[in-house]
């Protein structure tokens, strides 16, 4: 697979933080030596996560959002490769491959007519969409449990494409978000990849929970309640504002809906309150929250993989390593879920 980029023993060395008495996570994951390794290895029975990043924000773009998607793998990896190693963790059944590079896509954004900009972007999306397509297939075909970050949340499709036909069936999709991601089948982006996931046939259910009123369409809510077999939601403001609903009735209610079948937990950083991403919202889930969220879907039977999109780098490093931090809670909340249940 020529976009995946594997992590080099000197990428290790300079983001790994060593001491003496301690073993990090980085010193008991699994990597792959070459790119040709990835059907070796991962056919291996010791692992069972396979974790990667997405370097793109191409979909953001896209869908006139902000850019910086592309940037947060990099602090994921810092945060992660420096938490230790021990018994909550389970490392040693983790294999980290790297990450999907898309520089060539990049390359030609400064040649690009301007009349034409969306156009070759949403063209290009496509393009991502068939690497994380392939790369998820194997991954799940193989019989491993995906785990994906950075990017847009336009690879939602990708990655549910890739797990339907893994398995020769359609799943379903739970989402934390503020939005819904229903968008009109209009040209690849950020906005639509559960619209085309539902159209193509690779999405059969699909619940958004702590979805923002104020950013729900009428087009779209109309779409919603014709679809109420399909698609389901709870409202941010019934949640935490008005408390019409609980948190934890509506992860039950959510679980119920989505649990006949495998399903998939989506996590776009724009439900979490300030944190930097394509759609930075003031008003979200507290972090704490939001592991809570993981770690209770993360616990089912049916859970197959974890994707984490639209966080975004910003002009303050500091702030840059606490989102790659957030990031890290999250995957390790995940891992120990599945292996707990």
């Amino acid at each position: 697979m020529k976009c995946l980029q594997i992590i080099s023993s000197k990428t290790i060395e300079k983001i790994a933080k060593l001491r003496i008495g301690e073993k990090k996570l980085s010193q008991v994951v699994q990597y792959l030596n070459k790119p040709g390794d990835l059907l070796d290895r991962i056919n291996d029975p010791q692992i069972k996560f396979v974790i990667f990043g997405i370097k793109e924000d191409i979909g953001v773009l896209a869908n006139n959002g902000r850019p910086g998607a592309r940037e947060i793998w990099d602090y994921v990896l810092k945060a992660l490769f420096n938490i230790q190693s021990n018994k909550y963790t389970n490392a040693s059944n983790i294999l980290v491959l790297g990450h999907l590079d898309f520089s060539d896509l990049y390359a030609s954004h400064t040649s690009i007519n301007t009349e034409k900009t969306l156009m070759t972007y949403r063209k290009q999306v496509e393009t991502i969409d068939q690497n994380v397509n392939q790369l998820v297939y194997t991954i799940v075909k193989a019989g491993k449990t995906p785990i994906v970050v950075g990017g847009g949340h336009n690879n939602a499709y990708g990655i549910i494409k890739g797990c339907a036909l893994a398995m020769k069936t359609k799943i379903n999709a739970i989402n934390f978000d503020a939005h819904t991601d229903l968008r009109a089948p209009e040209g690849r982006h950020s906005g639509n990849g559960f619209s085309y996931a539902l159209e193509e046939g690779f999405l059969d259910r699909y619940f958004i929970f702590g979805l923002h009123e104020n950013y729900i369409s009428k087009k779209i809510l109309k779409y919603i309640n014709a679809s109420k077999s399909k698609i389901k939601f709870s409202s941010f403001e019934d949640l935490i504002i008005r408390k019409k609903d609980s948190i934890k009735k509506s992860e039950k209610n959510a679980i119920k809906f989505i649990s006949e079948s495998n399903f998939g937990i989506e996590i776009d950083c724009d439900a979490i309150e300030n944190i930097p991403s394509s759609a930075q919202t003031p008003s979200g889930f507290s972090v704490s929250q939001t592991r809570q969220f993981v770690h209770f879907f993360g616990s089912h039977k049916k859970a197959i993989y974890l994707h984490i999109s639209e966080a975004s780098r910003v002009d303050n490093e500091n702030l840059n390593d606490q989102t790659g931090k957030l990031i890290s809670y999250l995957i390790t909340d995940f891992i120990s879920a599945i292996s707990n249940n």
